[in-house]
């Protein structure tokens, strides 16, 4: 037997149909609000937890709006400190990977001998300091395609999109392939209604992810625009196509290759997108600290590693680290160099 109750054949569970997988969703933002939610519709058991939102959606709960249909839940379990959370099977983390210790300490209490971890985060490399530090714990990642927004204390807008692609991390380069907790993760997804798709290699999946999340978070910060005006400006928009087509050519130099049409497929689909601020640029007017190591610095490193130079990405990069640090308020001349 594998973890989540199901055979390593892929489709193959041996689960009665009603069986529901109880969920702890850590972090209760755009991401971890709008996916908690839909697991919650769907039947699941699903425990929250929350800091800052703890009181509030303690005593009015959670809502959710969306064109796939408007959620409110009046009470829903949530909790501000992790070790009170009932066992689970899957511990999902979505919360910002701006701080990966605290994200481990917030994992430790959930994770019983079976539970399987779902990172739902954004950017390169995320899923091996948490592998590490629950060594034989299935890890899987999970990049989600969604546009989303937290409007409020409990209260999530969900404008756009929202499909999510699980792979697990593997040590090694080949991937892990299907396994029986992808499996599991993506049919819950999808019985919830949210498109899931399954990956046989969770780095190329990420290298996938990013050829989208590299041109736009950055770009919307350092020229204060959104996805729309991006594509709307000739010039913009020559150039996200010139940092899609190079975080390509960085994949395929690292070993992941990705067909030559996905940039204009990207392309494509962000134009029919309804007009929207990325999470970096939401951070960025909060005055949050912003993904740039995740997003940025991990896979201009591992292009490096392979003989492959991210020009434009590292220009972003470098743009991005003195925008984040001016705006929150850290001496420029102190800040360490990443040279």
């Amino acid at each position: 037997m594998s973890p989540l109750g199901a055979t390593t054949e892929r489709g193959e569970h041996d689960e009665p149909a009603t069986f529901r997988r109880r969920y702890a969703i850590v972090g209760l933002g755009a991401v971890g609000g709008y996916y908690g939610g839909r697991l919650l519709a769907a039947g699941h058991d699903v425990h929250f937890v929350a800091r800052s939102d703890f009181d509030h959606v303690s005593r009015h709960g959670l809502v959710i709006e969306s064109p796939e249909g408007d959620l409110a839940f009046d009470s829903v379990s949530v909790f501000d400190h992790p070790e009170d959370v009932p066992p689970v099977d899957v511990a999902v983390l979505a919360v910002k990977t701006t701080n990966v210790e605290q994200a481990a300490k917030l994992l430790q209490p959930l994770i019983g001998p079976d539970t399987v971890i779902v990172a739902l985060q954004n950017g390169m490399g995320v899923e091996a300091p948490i592998a590490e530090a629950f060594p034989g714990v299935p890890v899987l990642g999970g990049m989600c395609f969604v546009c989303s927004h937290k409007v409020g204390p409990g209260h999530v807008r969900h404008l756009d999109y929202g499909a999510v692609t699980f792979g697990e991390h593997a040590e090694h380069s080949g991937g892990a392939g299907i396994t029986a907790a992808v499996d599991a993760v993506a049919s819950d997804f999808e019985r919830a209604g949210i498109p899931a798709q399954r990956l046989e290699n969770l780095t190329t999946g990420r290298w996938r992810k990013l050829v989208w999340n590299i041109p736009y978070n950055g770009l919307s910060v350092v020229l204060d625009a959104g996805t729309d005006e991006l594509m709307r400006d000739p010039v913009t928009r020559v150039f996200v196509a010139e940092v899609m087509q190079e975080v390509l050519d960085a994949a395929a130099a690292s070993g992941h290759r990705i067909e030559a049409d996905f940039v204009d497929y990207m392309m494509r689909t962000t134009d029919k997108m309804k007009p929207y601020k990325t999470s970096m640029k939401l951070d960025y007017e909060a005055r949050r600290a912003l993904e740039i190591d995740t997003i940025y610095g991990a896979p201009i490193a591992a292009a490096a590693h392979h003989g492959y130079d991210m020009t434009r990405t590292r220009l972003l990069h470098a743009q991005l680290q003195f925008l984040d640090a001016r705006n929150r308020g850290i001496d420029l001349d102190r800040r360490p160099r990443n040279d």
